[in-house]
């Protein structure tokens, strides 16, 4: 029942998305136009330069889970830890209503001493983080440009997604000073406990094991870490739509790329449509609009929204080939199989009573979940829990 929920909210995401995007007749002559004017000797230098900040990118995204790892005594081997990330990565794509943040997490678990539910605490800490981030940016980028004629969702959305998160982290915080307060306090004001009381103990236990991957906070070393291979993912990012956009002839500013990467991201926390068809291109040009003159949402769009429609298409085209190229290049690794990944997706999949194994994806914030297949030599070599314990 609620994977077809989940199917449903996709597929209406993805309804929606492509509805708002799609050219009617002029617009698709125009987008021809657009794509015919691109030229491979301007164009090639940027496309490349665009998939070295990629490549960054998707190493700093990757790498930095580690430190949010060690503080619950997990420490993945490196190429063991880009294998998964990469996977992982892959099936944030091809999965429904964010269910793909959940299998990179599925994929580590470690039997008696790293529970699905704490590998998903660190997610949690990850996204909420990100999160705020990319809002704060985005608050400070669009309240800057406020005023009569900026767009009426404008702010709302900057201060919406920035009361989310910081509500998100306000949660994390008093979780760690008092788990069992905060989340029966909050158990209870989603009055869960009185419509089914079964239900809201199984959820009561999820949370409070996963809390238990929110230990980073409390070791300053590796939230340091963290925090800097963070900013350098999304310092790459938000570099790599900036140099993308002037393969299009796009005159985006360095702090209109950001603002538009940001607003993106804000988007795509979303459920997701499938492959982010729609929406990835709809939020991207909410973005660019704003700093480049024309409304999305308009009848009538300037010769612009051709080549901004065009960057946007290109852009999603180009990671989704690499997301989808390094996943399979970690499948094809023997840290990970099809195996392995078919077990985590059992793991994860929606059950009505979850027990100490499985993860009720409706219960996380919008985040993954895990399952250990770590080698048997592996096992043998990582042994006992610890900083250097290998998965």
């Amino acid at each position: 029942m609620r994977l077809a929920f989940n199917l449903i909210l996709s597929l209406g995401m993805l309804a929606l998305c492509v509805w708002l995007v799609w050219p009617d007749a002029d617009g698709q002559h125009k987008l021809a136009n657009a794509i015919d004017a691109l030229h491979i000797a301007d164009f090639w230098p940027y496309l490349a330069g665009y998939i070295a900040l990629l490549a960054v990118t998707h190493f700093c995204r990757a790498w930095r889970w580690n430190n949010l790892l060690a503080p619950i005594g997990v420490r993945l081997p490196h190429g063991r830890l880009l294998a998964i990330s990469s996977v992982g990565f892959m099936a944030i794509l091809a999965l429904p209503a964010r269910l793909g943040e959940f299998v990179r997490p599925a994929l580590i678990r470690k039997q008696g001493e790293v529970s699905a539910s704490s590998a998903l605490g660190t997610v949690a800490v990850e996204r909420i983080v990100d999160g705020l981030l990319v809002s704060a940016f985005v608050f400070g980028a669009f309240f800057a440009l406020r005023g009569p004629d900026s767009p009426g969702w404008m702010m709302p959305t900057a201060y919406a997604a920035l009361g989310v998160f910081a509500a998100a982290l306000v949660f994390i915080v008093f979780s760690m000073w008092r788990p069992k307060q905060t989340v029966s306090f909050c158990m209870k004001m989603s009055l869960l406990p009185r419509i089914a009381p079964r239900i809201a103990a199984a959820i009561e236990h999820k949370v409070l094991d996963m809390i238990r991957g929110f230990s980073v906070l409390k070791d300053g070393k590796n939230m340091t870490i963290f925090m800097l291979w963070t900013i350098l993912y999304w310092g790459t990012n938000g570099l790599g739509v900036w140099v993308l956009a002037k393969a299009f002839g796009l005159e985006l500013t360095m702090v209109g790329a950001f603002a538009t990467m940001g607003l993106l991201g804000v988007g795509i926390s979303l459920p997701n449509s499938p492959g982010l068809v729609g929406q990835f291109q709809y939020f991207t040009l909410l973005g660019l609009g704003i700093y480049l003159g024309f409304d999305p949402n308009g009848k009538l769009h300037p010769p612009i929204y051709a080549s901004a429609l065009t960057f946007a298409i290109a852009q999603h085209l180009l990671q989704v080939a690499w997301y989808t190229a390094m996943g399979a290049i970690g499948l094809a690794t023997k840290h990970v199989s099809f195996h392995d990944l078919a077990l985590a997706r059992k793991k994860v999949a929606p059950t009505d009573a979850p027990g100490d194994d499985a993860v009720d994806a409706s219960t996380a914030p919008v985040l993954p979940r895990a399952v250990d297949v770590t080698p048997a030599d592996d096992r043998d070599r990582g042994g006992a829990r610890g900083k250097d314990a290998g998965l």
